[in-house]
């Protein structure tokens, strides 16, 4: 399912009212990166309140770390600037977050009660980084220990009514869903099959193969349960895509599905099957790389397919993230999302963390994103849980390192740095970028704006924050990213 785009597989003095300029660089607070200071608390505006500062630096000195608070002022000496204009909206956050796999779960698990309450805490409270937004597998993904549907039969048998079907291999997910949503009753949560049961395959297998045309009323019939079990179980699927990584029939779990196959499959199964049972659940389609638009503008340019969807997913392990600007200037009435990027286990801290900002989180929003998601939520220190055939160098934002402790990875930073300031329901606003900064901006629904800068340059950037007429000088050091909200 991963091939490449981790950093390791790319080639790729002045003063304000009397502070001092560059006070961002050795000036931190005394917050640890699991700081728990609420930036809605705090903030300001335009009028010489003060601006809260968050870095986390390539180096690693500096982990999602609060800095001193700066001003803004009617002039500056400094000539570049990043401009912010809230009156200029585009689209609302849904989240950011990451997958939470099975094998996610079941290294989790082995953390004392005590050790494990913490770190969902970190995770997915508004202490923690606040993650809002989860992805999970319908059934096993290939970062699950075996593979499994919820309607395994003996070879050669069927079950077409889905007589058998049971989410009981799951029950581990399930419980710690429930155990999340305790935490933030909100999260928003998309689900995604890495194959359809190997009865409803033309070859019979967990790999590959594609679903036989006399099952699709029945996997649209396995979807209905699937989301209806979940409800039974207090958990709500915000959105389904029929497929993850369609044209990647080579991992295990898998299935192939090409463009046309999706459009009839939504067009004549799976939306109706969600319209006479009443389902809200949002089916979102393609799920695969940048490098492929034809794919989801073909079904969203079908006309009988278009009124079932809501948008498409995309990934990046090939093509650019401008691919969804690019499906959404043609559909501006339907949402993209990005719903999947992986770190290595051979990735380097620094240019993971700055392509991700640049790509995953800055990019993706830049181009009309409603979420971005980073892949696994947790992993063992041996890179698994995974399926024979499954990623071997995925890794997580968390690694499980015994019953009482984990480390935090550069995955864990990337989604922090927005995930703790922007949550669900922020609506992006505009902002300028300049030479090495990357930028995207927001404001929340308590009316903060939110500043995301990436310095991808290898020297130290000072710039001005200009909004609403004055400025607040700041800067950043080379590869590090900052989080700003006034």
């Amino acid at each position: 399912m991963k091939f490449n785009f981790s950093y390791s597989f790319i080639i790729k003095g002045a003063a304000l009212s009397g502070v001092a300029l560059f006070s961002f660089l050795n000036c931190s607070s005394t917050s640890s990166d699991s700081a728990t200071e609420n930036p809605s608390n705090g903030g300001g505006s335009s009028t010489g309140d003060p601006v809260q500062m968050w870095i986390t630096k390539g180096d690693q000195s500096v982990k999602l770390q609060k800095q001193n608070d700066f001003t803004f002022s009617t002039s500056s000496t400094i000539s570049q600037n990043i401009e912010v204009d809230a009156s200029q909206v585009f689209q609302t956050v849904d989240g950011f977050g990451y997958t939470l796999t099975g094998g996610s779960v079941e290294v989790i698990n082995q953390l004392s009660a005590a050790k494990k309450q913490e770190l969902l805490n970190e995770l997915f409270s508004s202490n923690g980084i606040g993650v809002s937004y989860l992805r999970i597998s319908i059934g096993a993904s290939d970062l699950n220990s075996e593979v499994f549907t919820y309607d395994d039969m003996p070879i050669g048998q069927t079950d077409p009514t889905l007589a058998n079907f049971s989410l009981t291999k799951d029950n581990a997910l399930i419980q710690m869903l429930k155990d999340i949503l305790v935490i933030n009753p909100t999260i928003k949560i998309v689900a995604t099959p890495w194959t359809a049961p190997v009865w409803m395959k033309d070859n019979e297998n967990s790999i590959g193969g594609s679903l036989r045309t006399q099952y699709y009323a029945n996997y649209a019939q396995y979807f209905v349960k699937y989301i209806q079990a979940m409800k039974a179980q207090g958990i709500t699927i915000d959105a389904v895509t029929p497929q993850n990584e369609p044209l990647h029939p080579g991992n295990n779990p898998s299935m192939y599905m090409t463009a046309t196959d999706q459009a009839n499959f939504v067009k004549n199964n799976l939306g109706p099957a969600f319209q006479t049972a009443n389902l809200s659940t949002k089916i979102i389609v393609y799920d695969h790389n940048c490098d492929n638009t034809i794919y989801p503008i073909s079904i969203l340019n079908d006309a009988m397919a278009s009124p079932f969807v809501d948008g498409s997913a995309f990934h990046l392990y090939a093509g650019d993230i401008s691919a969804l600007g690019t499906v959404h200037g043609l559909f501006p009435n339907k949402n993209v999302y990005f719903t999947e990027q992986w770190t290595s286990s051979t990735g380097e801290f620094s240019g993971d963390l700055d392509w991700h900002m640049k790509n995953v989180i800055i990019g993706s929003m830049r181009n009309w994103s409603k979420n971005a998601l980073e892949w696994n939520v947790a992993n063992n220190a041996s890179f698994g849980p995974h399926t024979n055939g499954g990623c071997t160098q995925c890794k997580g934002a968390i690694t499980v390192t015994g019953s009482s402790s984990y480390d935090k990875n550069v995955a864990y930073y990337i989604i922090g740095q927005a995930s703790k300031f922007v949550p669900t329901g922020s609506k992006r606003i505009s902002s300028t970028q300049s030479g090495n900064l990357s930028s995207v901006a927001f404001l929340t629904p308590s009316n903060k704006r939110v500043l995301i800068v990436q310095n991808s340059g290898s020297v130290n950037e000072s710039f001005n924050i200009k909004f609403d007429g004055k400025y607040a000088v700041t800067g950043l050091s080379a590869k590090t990213t900052a989080t700003f909200i006034f």
